[in-house]
């Protein structure tokens, strides 16, 4: 899985990766030389891109920063209603304009890029309209834990370090805006479920501990080799007093808030569904993350029609090992038999990075175009740990930083090996790290299809990859081969409890009970899952819709091709243009047949 800590590369200038305007040729002759009108429309289209990606930037100054805006230096995101009212209003006069661009004068590569900014702006414009703002956390974490990301960015120069203690200087006004909004959320009804947060005051208390034990003071630990002696006790002792003054107090106030005000006053249903306007609000997030025009019925249906498909697969694989004994008792035995998990997190680690080197090894084989990023492998932090997903990709800071394959190692009698081979493809190579590189690496798009995720693309992509391995000849071991199935079924299942939870009147234990008789998962695994479906509606749907997307067009591929066809070929033309909808990729590997067939005669 991929969320969005999306990384940023330094660029020389915000507007250097605009999209190149299409022409239209006006021929007439001055001085013998042919002059070239520009397309109208095309100078309108990229007047609304460049207007919405400095929108972007004002509300995301990290991002900005990250790219060379000085102003930025020192600043979070400013979340006060005046300014979040000011830049809905902005963005709904830019969803007009594209709105009024008529697209057939535009070029096919200019069409993409007016439906997916109509895309990314009419979710913004929906999350607020459904206050979803009203809401920054989930059962994994929030905005107390995805703001610790700053500690962890690289400290090259003193201007780095500036930028640190100016965020740093903010605490207390970011977590007091915040907190607002969480209050706002209690008279509103838009709370997460208290069912869903036992336990979550510990992902705040992890981050209470004496000042030299904090993740913020990490930057001061150790500090580049040519600062002067005098520098750096400047800045150490400037940090030690805004983590002391600012930061480890901004955490106790949220605390004692969680505590005393948010938990006792948390929603007791689980259903979006039960939300205020919440039927529109879960029908909304189903489109938007499948990126079709689904109901939740809809979905349903093909997820329980998935699970009975894999189901039969699993099967076959029991049949082959000449188990004795039941389905149930098949997962009962991987759950419990000592031989399939680590004994430290270090083994865990390791087995990790080995099959992601074998992974690594098997990629000119399927890619023509690889990334030229690195990507490393690290712990999931472990103050976030115990109700963290079993494993996450994410990408890289800047052009000189590695991207992060991340595995929990919380709970090892909790982490089987059998799975890590299909997490390990989902997250790293072919997954994640490569197609969120190479997306990344296509200086020919705009920047904000660059620094852009579109959840059925990348995790359709990141769960095409695992059955991708099978192919490379990973999973041969039956058991890590049912580990690929359980991960596939997992999507599967997904489609049926996500939807059936929040649209279906499901109980939690029932989507628990669903999802544990039909996986192997462990059970730890189990519940931190359907937590997240409740705090996260919709989000998991993407994945499985996006595979059999992917698969699909494969299909239509080879039998359109014969034995003309070329999967490396296949592979590159659905990565060429970046992340994009479902049908917008339909149409993308369409034209890649037809092309394919031209060539052919």
């Amino acid at each position: 899985m991929y969320r969005s800590l999306l990384s940023v590369l330094l660029i020389t200038s915000l507007n250097a990766c605009q999209s190149p305007q299409d022409q239209v040729n006006t021929h007439t002759e001055t001085d013998n030389q042919l002059l070239i009108k520009p397309n109208p429309l095309s100078t309108q289209l990229n007047t609304v891109i460049d207007q919405a990606w400095q929108l972007r930037l004002k509300g995301e100054p990290a991002l900005a920063y990250t790219l060379g805006d000085q102003t930025a230096a020192g600043k979070i995101a400013d979340l006060s209603p005046s300014t979040l009212l000011k830049h809905n209003q902005q963005r709904q006069t830019l969803l007009n304009q594209l709105a009024q661009l008529p697209t057939s004068d535009l070029s096919k590569m200019e069409q993409i890029n007016r439906q997916i900014l109509t895309d990314q702006l009419q979710d913004a414009v929906d999350r607020y309209h459904f206050n979803m703002h009203y809401l920054p956390l989930t059962a994994e974490g929030g905005f107390h834990t995805d703001i610790a990301s700053i500690s962890k960015k690289r400290f090259q120069n003193e201007q780095d370090y500036q930028h640190y203690l100016g965020q740093l200087a903010v605490f207390p006004h970011y977590f007091k805006q915040q907190t607002a909004w969480l209050k706002q959320g209690i008279k509103s009804g838009i709370t997460l479920p208290k069912i869903t947060l036992i336990g979550f005051e510990n992902s705040i208390s992890a981050f209470i501990v004496p000042v030299q034990e904090s993740g913020y003071y990490t930057p001061f630990k150790t500090f580049p080799a040519h600062f002067s002696e005098q520098q750096k006790a400047k800045l150490l002792t400037q940090g030690e007093a805004l983590i002391r003054q600012n930061v480890l107090p901004s955490y106790r106030a949220f605390y004692h808030f969680m505590t005393n005000e948010y938990l006792p006053n948390a929603r007791t249903n689980i259903a979006a569904t039960h939300r205020p306007n919440g039927q529109a609000f879960y029908e909304n997030r189903v489109r938007y993350y499948t990126t079709r025009n689904m109901t939740a019925d809809e979905v349903h249906k093909l997820g329980l029609q998935e699970v009975k498909r894999i189901r039969q697969a699993m099967k076959t694989i029991i049949d082959e090992l000449k188990f004795a004994g039941s389905f149930a008792e098949f997962l009962h035995f991987l759950r419990n038999d000592p031989q399939f998990y680590a004994t430290s997190p270090e083994q865990l680690l390791k087995e990790a990075a080995f099959i992601a080197k074998k992974a690594d090894a098997i990629l000119p084989r399927y890619f023509t175009q690889l990334p030229s990023t690195p990507y490393g492998i690290a712990a999931v932090p472990a103050e976030i740990a115990p109700k963290y997903t079993t494993g996450r990709y994410l990408n890289s800071n800047s052009d000189d930083e590695p991207g992060y394959y991340w595995v929990n190692t919380y709970a090892l009698n909790k982490r089987p090996l059998y799975e890590l081979e299909a997490l390990t493809l989902h997250e790293a190579v072919p997954g994640h790290h490569l197609q969120i590189s190479l997306n990344q690496s296509l200086t020919q798009l705009p920047n904000f299809r660059r620094y852009s995720y579109i959840s059925a693309f990348g995790e359709g992509w990141g769960l095409y990859a695992e059955y991708l391995g099978l192919e490379a000849g990973f999973y041969q071991d039956p058991y890590s081969n049912f580990g690929r199935l359980t991960y596939e079924m997992w999507r599967a299942a997904r489609l049926v409890v996500d939807t059936g939870m929040h649209a279906k009147g499901w109980s939690r234990q029932q989507a628990i009970d669903f999802m544990a008789n039909n996986t192997a998962l462990s059970l730890h695994n189990v519940t931190t899952e359907i937590d997240r479906y409740i705090t996260w509606p919709g989000q998991s749907l993407s994945y499985k819709i996006g595979e059999l997307t992917i698969k699909k067009l494969r299909l239509q591929a080879e039998q359109a091709l014969g034995a003309q066809f070329d999967l490396r070929a296949f592979h590159d033309a659905i990565l060429e243009h970046g992340s994009v909808p479902m049908t917008i990729l339909e149409q993308q590997i369409q034209d890649f047949i037809h092309t394919q067939q031209k060539n052919i005669l």
